[in-house]
């Protein structure tokens, strides 16, 4: 790397800082990948964008951008133009696509619309350049969303999985992986990226409606949390970063509990009922997915391995003509 690019007007402690984080994590975006951007034109994307643009020759990425109006404001057609004209200006893929707003009335219909577009775009770029085995799609999620949807999940009843921090990469369908590499910055810093690098962002009226949920809370409810207790959004992330680590340590340790109850005959009963309910409930769920698609309710797990514990010989109707059944000694399927 010459020094003569640390020494660019455009190198700032955010390239740094983000630069720092792709070495550290060699798989996050790899040399040489194929990227496609998802850009709203607010702050957090526009400094997404401008980061990755800039720092594009040093990993030998390509990258395009995709845009999706959600038609939820007179200006959106208007900012869609506009974005459009900056990223041509800056010799980038543009693409976007318009959504009929009847159809996306809400924040996770919108969620899911999106998603959609951007993974169509995505098989399409990919076909386009064969060469390339992945594709990554990126985000610009940051630290501040995450606090964010910690507090909606655990208001809405979340697992430990839920309340985790939001994940830096997933393969979300075959060959695409979604990569959110801003987490380590929050709305404060790219507010003040894009003023310190005069960069031009374009802000979404709908984000101050306040039926919107996310809105109240990041309008409201973590202004109210940060008035009351400085710093609390920090505290947020750092301890969903340690549900992450929890929910990561029991799933290994629960995988390992599986296996000890488990032999050739199926599930030692014996073994099993030794154990407290939630880790029954915990080795009946793995043992349960081996099988079955369907998802079970912590209330359906704790029935199940309550009738087991009670009952020395039984059985329970699954999908798919598949059956829970169970003697004293072994809890095993059969087909109905």
């Amino acid at each position: 790397m010459s020094d003569n690019f640390f020494t660019q007007n455009n190198w700032s402690s955010w390239h740094h800082l983000l630069h720092k984080e792709i070495l550290s994590k060699k798989t996050l975006i790899p040399k040489g990948s194929n990227i496609l951007i998802s850009v709203s034109g607010g702050q957090d994307s526009m400094t997404l964008l401008t980061l990755i643009n800039d720092l594009k020759k040093l990993h030998n990425w390509t990258i395009n951008v995709w845009h999706g109006d959600h038609q939820w404001h007179e200006k959106s057609s208007l900012y869609a133009h506009e974005l459009q004209d900056y990223c041509e200006g800056k010799n980038i893929s543009f693409y976007f696509d318009q959504a009929n707003k009847e159809n996306i009335l809400s924040e996770e219909k919108a969620r899911d619309w999106r998603y959609k577009k951007l993974c169509e775009r995505a098989k399409i770029l990919l076909k386009k350049n064969q060469q390339k085995k992945y594709i990554y799609l990126l985000t610009g999620h940051t630290s501040s969303d995450n606090a964010e949807t910690f507090i909606l999940n655990l208001s809405r009843g979340s697992n430990f999985a839920g309340l985790s921090n939001i994940e830096s990469k997933r393969l979300l369908e075959n060959q695409i992986f979604l990569i959110r590499p801003i987490l380590i910055f929050n709305r404060e810093d790219t507010k003040n990226f894009c003023n310190d690098m005069n960069i031009p962002f374009w802000e979404d009226p709908t984000n101050s409606d306040l039926k919107l949920k996310r809105n109240l809370v990041r309008k409201k409810i973590i202004p109210t949390l940060e008035d009351m207790y400085p710093g609390c959004s920090s505290r947020i992330n750092n301890f969903s970063q340690k549900m992450s680590n929890y929910n990561n340590e029991r799933n290994d340790l629960s995988e390992l509990a599986y296996l000890y109850c488990k032999d050739i005959k199926g599930i030692n009963r014996n073994i099993l009922n030794k154990m407290c309910i939630e880790a029954r409930c915990t080795i009946l769920n793995r043992f349960l997915r081996e099988i079955s698609t369907k998802q079970y309710s912590s209330k359906s797990l704790t029935k199940l391995a309550t009738s087991i514990y009670e009952k020395n010989k039984g059985q329970i109707n699954l999908q798919d003509l598949l059956k829970i059944v169970w003697n004293k000694n072994y809890i095993n399927f059969e087909q109905s």
